[in-house]
């Protein structure tokens, strides 16, 4: 890839400051997420999740995705 590619890798610095606040945000977001369903994943026995612990913790660490799908689909009411 040449430096200008649209693709190429960017230090945080040489960001635009919207594009900081968007990573930031972004990125707390994510936590966020993450940090509650681990926490309903700890609170919650495992009788009251489809399927088992361990894999939906390790889901949750997939970005945006895991701890989506683990609210929508590894729950049991």
């Amino acid at each position: 890839m040449s430096p200008s590619s649209p693709l190429s890798k960017k230090k945080f610095a040489e960001l635009s400051r919207p594009q900081q606040v968007l990573v930031v945000l972004l990125a707390a977001v994510q936590l966020s997420l993450a940090v509650a369903a681990w926490a309903d994943l700890a609170r919650r026995p495992a009788d009251k999740v489809n399927g088992s612990k361990l894999r939906w913790a390790l889901t949750i660490a997939v970005n945006f995705f895991g701890p989506i799908r683990y609210f929508r689909k590894g729950r049991r009411d």
